[in-house]
């Protein structure tokens, strides 16, 4: 077991306390890691000897799983074992998808062997290979995630604190997004590329995306759109109605590159 105090509200060892019973009462010993600083779940998973376990489990968010998937799939073995997620972060994305959005769910459903396989995205940047399970966004959502790092006392409401702000400031940015065969230039407030259907608590940013279809769904957000525009948008998130306004365009596509013309990072 990966485990992440830091994820979410801090709440990983009452998720443990809860979990740990269902697993032993099924006859499954549990070997528990803490991670200790950002970037140990990926440290650990690479080194880890995982001939001696028949799974890794993850209790933590979205980051969490980032970096296990991350350091797993930097080794030649990475795929030997199932993943199993246990929900303790503010968004566990992955597992909103799944319906397993409450720890003893989670763990009755490993416990089932129900393994399944998802997409994994990818990415090359400056020169280094990296991989995504849920999204890659660029803009003014990779202003969102990197403000509400700052307010992870907040808990999930922190993706909603942050959104407004980066609202308020409105920042565009000019970039060549190619997509498949066909090639787009101009100004974007943010382009978000997505492999699961919620991202952060239980927003539907990309409402036709599947776990394991093969294709990434990517939004891009005009960069002519307005403060007021980008707030009445901004609700739609939780149901996915969204994709219906005239400043968002929805695509769905096996690969894509982007072109910034400024030297922001993808989240």
């Amino acid at each position: 077991v990966i485990a992440n105090p830091h994820s979410g509200k801090k709440e990983s060892r009452q998720v443990l306390d809860l979990v740990t019973p269902i697993f032993e009462s099924n006859g499954i010993d549990l070997s528990i890691i803490n991670t200790e600083f950002p970037g140990h779940a990926k440290d650990l998973t690479a080194a880890l000897d995982l001939d001696i376990y028949h799974g890794l489990l993850v209790v933590g968010g979205d980051g969490t799983f980032h970096e296990v998937v991350n350091g797993l799939l930097n080794r030649t073995d990475g795929k030997i074992l199932p993943i199993g997620l246990i929900p303790a972060g503010s968004g566990n994305s992955v597992l909103h998808d799944l319906d397993l959005i409450t720890p003893a769910k989670a763990a009755r459903a490993i416990i089932a062997g129900n393994t399944r396989f998802i997409d994994v995205a990818q990415i090359e940047m400056n020169h280094l290979l990296t991989y995504s399970i849920n999204l890659i966004g660029w803009g003014l959502v990779t202003d969102v995630g990197k403000r509400s790092e700052t307010f992870r006392w907040l808990g999930p409401s922190r993706y909603t604190v942050s959104s407004i702000i980066e609202i308020l400031l409105r920042k565009t940015r000019k970039a060549r997004l190619v997509i498949d065969q066909e090639t787009i230039v101009g100004q974007f407030s943010f382009i978000a590329a997505c492999n699961s259907v919620h991202v952060g608590k239980g927003m539907k940013m990309a409402p036709s995306a599947e776990l394991s279809d093969g294709l990434i769904d990517l939004l891009t957000v005009e960069g002519d759109i307005t403060r007021r525009r980008l707030l009445s948008v901004l609700p739609k998130l939780f149901d996915g109605t969204h994709v219906n306004e005239p400043e968002v365009t929805y695509y769905q596509a096996s690969s894509f590159s982007l072109y910034p013309e400024t030297d922001d990072t993808l989240n």
